[in-house]
């Protein structure tokens, strides 16, 4: 009787999933893809299992995604851990009442959203988003849940870019930061 053939074990890892395009969107950038990562079944689940392993267990009411990438892996957690989705829009895209935060980017200004009652005071929440590169987008996402009378208890990330600074931003605001990877420059 033949044994079953052994089958090889896949030992990447969430960043081997992850393409990287030099000059996009502009020449100088090297672009991070997880399109990538999302599209590989393995590659994607195990993305997803990281960045909730450290909340695992942590009372949670909410995970918060960060539009647009933050949706996907934001709604999948959310789902893992048997509680509700709620998503930080730019500027227009949510009906109804919200409350706005302005944040700065390299050139100007950018603002995104949150319906006004999307979380209640004491909610404890979660936040998720692919990239973590200046900060600025994530910290204006906690400001949005703060006001509303939120708990950050967490700010989940695929990447990080240390470099620019987001993890520190973030960190010196009081809030941890959980990082499945990081890649070296900007």
């Amino acid at each position: 009787m033949e044994k079953p053939a052994k089958r090889s074990r896949d030992t990447r890892e969430v960043r081997d999933y992850i393409r990287t395009i030099v000059d996009f969107p502009k020449e100088g950038i090297i672009f991070r893809d997880v399109t990538t990562l999302f599209a590989d079944a393995r590659g994607f689940r195990m993305a997803v299992d990281q960045l909730l392993a450290p909340y695992a267990g942590e009372p949670i009411d909410k995970v918060v995604g960060l539009e647009a990438r933050g949706f996907i892996l934001g709604g999948a957690v959310a789902h893992q851990l048997s509680v509700g989705f709620v998503p930080i829009r730019k500027k227009g895209k949510l009906p109804g009442a919200v409350l706005s935060q302005a944040y700065a980017l390299e050139y100007g200004e950018a603002v995104v959203e949150i319906h006004d009652d999307a979380l209640k005071p004491g909610d404890r929440v979660l936040i998720v988003d692919d990239l973590l590169a200046t900060g600025g987008t994530a910290a204006a996402g906690i400001s949005l849940c703060e006001r509303l009378g939120a708990e950050v208890i967490g700010c989940a990330f695929v990447i990080d870019l240390p470099e620019l600074g987001g993890r520190k931003l973030l960190e010196d605001l009081g809030h941890e930061v959980h990082a499945l990877t990081a890649f070296d420059g900007a």
